[in-house]
C-alpha cells in the first residue's frame, strides 16, 4: 500500500529481457542497506518487487522484474535507459498519509491530451481508458505515474489535474510531452462504491 506521495524520482539504468520477464536496473538515492530483497516499491504508480540490489559508480540500485502481463498493461514496456521514473516506498504504520491509498495496481493507461499553464499551476488534461470514467469523478483522487493528484474537471473518460511547481520538479510530470502514456489508478473508494452500486 502506497500514498503517491513520490519519495524519489529514479532513472533506468540498464533494460534486460529473460525468458518470462524484462528486468530493470533502477538507480536512486535510497539507501540500499534499507531496502531488503522482496520489498515492494512504486514505479510510477506499479507495484514491483525488488529482486537485487547493490551500489556501484552511478550510485545505489534496485533490480525488478516485470511480467509480460505487466508490460501489456502498463507503460512500462515502452521503458528505455535513462528514463526518469517515480519511486515510492511502501507505506509503514504510523507513516503520514498525506495522498490518499494507492494500491499499486495500474487499471489503465491514459494518455497526455494538453499541458497549460493556469496562474502558477499546470493544468494537465488526460484522457483515460472509457472503462475508468464510471470510477473519475470532479473533487475525487485518482493517481497518475503513482502520484496522488486531485480530478479537478470531468468528462466522460477525460480529466483535469493541477499540478503546483514543486510536484512538476520532484516527479516525472512536469517533463511529459502531449500524446505521452501515462500508468492510472482509480481511487479505491471510487471503486467500492462503483462496486456497491453494481450489486444493488
Amino acid at each position: 500500500m502506497f500514498t503517491g506521495l513520490v519519495s524519489d524520482v529514479g532513472v533506468i539504468d540498464d533494460v534486460s529481457e529473460g525468458r518470462d520477464a524484462r528486468r530493470f536496473r533502477v538507480v536512486s538515492s535510497y539507501d540500499p542497506d534499507t531496502i531488503a530483497i522482496g520489498t515492494s516499491i512504486s514505479h510510477d504508480g506499479c507495484c514491483l518487487t525488488v529482486i537485487e540490489k547493490g551500489q556501484h559508480g552511478v550510485g545505489a540500485w534496485h533490480d525488478v522484474e516485470v511480467s509480460e502481463e505487466t508490460l501489456s498493461c502498463t507503460t512500462l514496456s515502452h521503458w528505455i535507459k535513462d528514463r526518469r521514473v517515480n519511486l515510492e516506498r511502501s507505506l509503514r504504520a504510523g507513516d503520514e498519509l498525506g495522498g490518499h491509498f494507492v494500491a499499486g495496481h495500474v487499471d489503465g493507461v491514459g494518455r497526455l491530451l494538453e499541458q497549460r499553464d493556469a496562474g502558477g499551476s499546470i493544468v494537465l488534461a488526460i484522457g483515460a481508458p472509457d472503462e475508468l470514467a464510471r470510477f473519475i469523478a470532479e473533487k475525487g483522487s485518482i493517481a497518475v505515474n503513482g502520484v496522488s493528484l486531485t480530478v479537478n474537471a470531468a468528462e466522460r473518460a477525460n480529466f483535469e489535474v493541477n499540478i503546483i511547481p514543486h510536484t512538476a520538479e520532484a516527479t516525472n510530470l512536469g517533463a511529459l510531452k502531449t500524446g505521452e502514456e501515462v500508468n492510472l489508478e482509480a481511487d479505491l473508494i471510487a471503486r467500492y462504491l462503483a462496486r456497491m452500486a453494481d450489486l444493488r
